[in-house]
């Protein structure tokens, strides 16, 4: 089976920080495959931007570098890296001058028609210069749009800050907020299973479900961002925007059609109704912990105070929270979450777990009968399982055991899964912002984040130590089992 590729109309797509990071590991490699599985009409152009003196030639070397580094074996195709390349360009360019502008204007003048996407992939303290120096040279034409990366903002008053930095110049259908999270196709795939079936619907409610989890877990430290990470810590890097906006396709109620505003509107009633987690609450709601030294696949690894230069720090690499959602659907229903970098496996999943048959019908000998499950991984294998309660296969009586209907999206559609990226690249030439956040939505998560923050400074609450390669501090296991629940970690 193969999906049908509907091409976009042509386009310049502008990056800044274009000699960066995310342009060379997932931006560039993601236009090339949509390049190669055709999706681009002509005449289409991708322009970096950024402080870097390059040429035009010296970027195609760049970008032919990156893509040899960071595309998968089999994927480097020597005739369509050299259209790819062809269609680059590059303008050195400050964000606090106007140097580098006129030369910017000049290229895209000589496409005035087309879909003008801007590319914000450099830090959110310059979003509202370079969004004014776009309004100030007269780049915004009626086909444009701006994507900007989290994080938006560190907290609410920063998050209104930028958010009407960028309001100033763009109006808010121009503006996407990209969350790579909501670009995974298993994401897309809770939504289908939700709505496009009979059978979970009527069961997805308090009346059915027992409790959910949602767990975002790395394997990996730091990896080269500690400046960043340790002003940031794992619940504004990672509770704030992705886990909540999974939280929120989870427990949010029949949108009226797949419209991006009718989506989005389900999504922020879901923030709206989650019970405030404060000082008068936080210590029996969240666990901080900090990875120490410990083991991982590749052997020995430094814990999180060896790995900054100063040694010293109280940011939590890890947090687990019990959330519950105020309204009729979920009363009762806790979600159960938890994120952190150093842990057992690289893991992301939700696990829905239904309530207990009422009445077991069967003898002691048939075994224990095991609440069903399904379970949605995100990554590393994208892919649903349903857990199911049978009968053991054999002439020796009735024995009861639990199987799982396993369907791996790879293995069962038979075609290369594709990079978030490359289905929220092109969402923003369509202009379809289902998937990106709405300014409303960003908001309302930091005003449940944000008390939590200031619980955790009022009350003083430490961060847990565990060791690196386990899942967490005891803590977080007490967290669920004194609910008397168990965390799914079967990874």
């Amino acid at each position: 089976m193969s999906s049908q590729i509907i091409p976009v109309e042509p386009f310049d797509y502008v990056v800044f920080g274009g000699s960066g990071d995310l342009a060379e590991r997932k931006l560039l490699p993601a236009l090339y495959h949509r390049q190669v599985e055709g999706q681009f009409s002509e005449p289409t152009r991708i322009i970096g931007a950024s402080r870097s003196a390059l040429s035009h030639e010296e970027y195609r070397k760049f970008a032919e570098a990156a893509l040899k580094e960071h595309l998968k074996k089999g994927e480097y195709d020597e005739a369509e890296v050299k259209k790819f390349c062809a269609r680059l360009f590059y303008v050195p360019v400050d964000a606090k001058t106007d140097a580098g502008w006129d030369q910017l204007k000049k290229i895209l003048d000589e496409g005035k028609e087309r879909v003008r996407a801007f590319y914000l992939a450099v830090a959110p303290g310059i979003f509202g210069d370079i969004s004014q120096k776009i309004h100030d040279h007269k780049l915004i034409t009626k086909q444009t749009r701006i994507v900007v990366e989290k994080p938006i903002g560190r907290d609410l008053a920063s998050a209104l800050q930028l958010n009407d930095s960028i309001g100033r110049v763009f109006k808010e259908e121009q503006i996407f907020r990209i969350d790579h999270y909501l670009g995974k196709e298993t994401v897309q795939n809770l939504m289908a299973l939700r709505f496009a079936n009979a059978l979970y619907e009527p069961l997805w409610n308090a009346n059915h479900i027992d409790h959910v989890q949602i767990t975002v877990a790395e394997s990996v430290g730091l990896e080269g961002r500690a400046g960043y990470y340790d002003t940031a810590g794992a619940l504004r890097d990672m509770v704030q925007n992705h886990i909540l906006q999974l939280l929120c396709l989870t427990a949010m109620e029949i949108p009226s059609s797949m419209d991006s505003e009718a989506v989005r509107d389900e999504k922020l009633k879901v923030l709206r109704a989650l019970k405030p987690i404060d000082a008068s609450n936080v210590e029996q709601a969240t666990v901080r912990g900090q990875y120490r030294a410990g083991a991982s696949a590749g052997g020995p690894v430094k814990g999180y105070l060896d790995e900054l230069e100063g040694g010293v720090s109280n940011t939590e690499t890890f947090v687990a929270i019990k959330a519950e959602i105020g309204n009729w659907r979920w009363a009762g229903v806790p979600f159960y979450i938890r994120t952190g970098k150093r842990l057992a496996g690289r893991v992301s999943e939700i696990v829905i777990t239904f309530k207990p048959i009422p009445h077991n019908i069967f003898d002691q000998a048939a075994g224990r009968i095991v609440a069903n499950q399904l379970i949605i991984r995100l990554q590393p294998d994208e892919g649903v399982k349903q857990s199911l309660m049978i009968k053991d296969p054999g002439p020796g009586g009735m024995r009861l055991r639990n199987v799982s209907l396993d369907m791996s999206f790879a293995s069962a559609f038979n075609v290369r899964n594709p990079d978030a990226y490359e289905r929220l690249l092109m969402d923003v030439v369509r202009s379809n912002q289902t998937l990106f956040m709405r300014r409303d939505e960003v908001e309302a998560a930091w005003e449940w984040v944000d008390p939590m923050l200031k619980g955790w400074e009022a009350t003083s609450q430490p961060v847990q130590g565990y060791t690196a390669g386990t899942w967490g501090p005891s803590q977080a296991i007490a967290l669920i089992e004194r609910d008397g629940r168990t965390w799914h970690d079967d990874i």
